[in-house]
């Protein structure tokens, strides 16, 4: 990507934050009679795309601890998706502070940390309202994300591919499950579609960031991103399909349905591979794919040929 179309691209996503942008309480009106959230709600049942609730143990719950355990979920990836735009915003503060004052980045940069805070507004009013209690991200990955922070200042490629892997596999889940709607409870559909519109702007920094940038890093800093990118991609896909911890105790799922769902289900595996569908394209352009590294790819389980 030459530096003038990069340049014009950054600029005219600055734009569109400035035309089109959504507030976390204006734009959805949380207090009307049908975004009330109840438990029991069957429009929280987890869709058939879902590898969990396509199981057989799921269909036989009873309806509302189908209910339950689907806002559950919901819920738990709110958090999750809260906790990962925390890290994001602070890292695109890092990443700006290092940037020359004329640099068209450094607009667009604050632009997303204003629109990525309006989404976290939006997860924990949510996750406030479902009364699950959820914690989302285990405490170790936690603990280990504060290294991004890092990243941002001092590797921002590598920072960019960490911001994929969070990013690229909830939307691909949230354009999924709008697709396939028979029935969304309105609120997390309100949520979802301010998301993912915002989102899309996001990921294409990121993917024009990394197509200007990857080309001309030296071969140790490739090196680098080429055994990183399967790391977190898998990581983060697994993250967010996988069912939390804490779901898995409240509703006792059986060991032997976790196994063939998230392990040799088919489901899932297909489920992992189209979550990380589009940066590993990318990866495949920027050349960060070679023979030994799709070993890494195909041991998550996120290779697809």
């Amino acid at each position: 990507m030459t530096a003038t179309i990069y340049e014009d691209t950054v600029r005219r996503l600055s734009s569109q934050s400035v035309t089109k942008h959504f507030d976390a309480y204006a734009d959805v009106d949380w207090d009307a009679p049908d975004m009330a959230v109840d438990p029991d709600d069957p429009r929280f049942e987890l869709p058939a795309v879902d590898p969990l609730g396509a199981t057989d143990w799921y269909r036989t719950r009873p309806p509302a601890t189908r209910a339950n355990i689907g806002l559950h979920r919901i819920a738990a990836a709110m958090k999750v998706g809260e906790q990962f735009e925390s890290l994001l915003k602070r890292g695109l503060l890092e990443f700006a502070a290092k940037l020359p004052s004329n640099a068209p980045e450094f607009r667009y940069a604050y632009h997303e940390v204003i629109e990525e805070a309006q989404h976290s507004l939006m997860f924990h009013e949510f996750v406030d309202r479902s009364g699950t209690g959820v914690r989302g991200m285990p405490w170790f990955i936690r603990f280990f994300a504060r290294g991004v922070l890092l990243l941002a200042r001092f590797f921002p490629t590598l920072f960019f591919i960490f911001v994929l892997g969070g990013e690229d596999p909830i939307d691909h889940i949230q354009r999924q499950a709008l697709r396939n709607d028979t029935g969304m409870h309105p609120l997390v559909q309100r949520i979802m579609r301010i998301h993912v519109t915002e989102e899309a702007r996001h990921l294409s920094f990121a993917r024009a960031y990394l197509r200007r940038r990857v080309p001309n890093m030296n071969p140790a800093s490739k090196t680098v991103l080429r055994i990183a990118a399967p790391l977190i991609l898998g990581v983060m896909a697994m993250l967010m399909l996988a069912p939390p911890r804490s779901l898995v105790r409240t509703y006792r799922v059986p060991r032997r349905v976790r196994w063939r769902t998230y392990v040799t289900g088919a489901s899932a595996r297909r489920e992992a591979k189209g979550a990380v569908a589009k940066p590993r394209r990318l990866c495949v352009e920027l050349g960060l794919v070679g023979p030994t590294t799709r070993l890494v790819w195909k041991a998550f389980g996120i290779w697809d040929a």
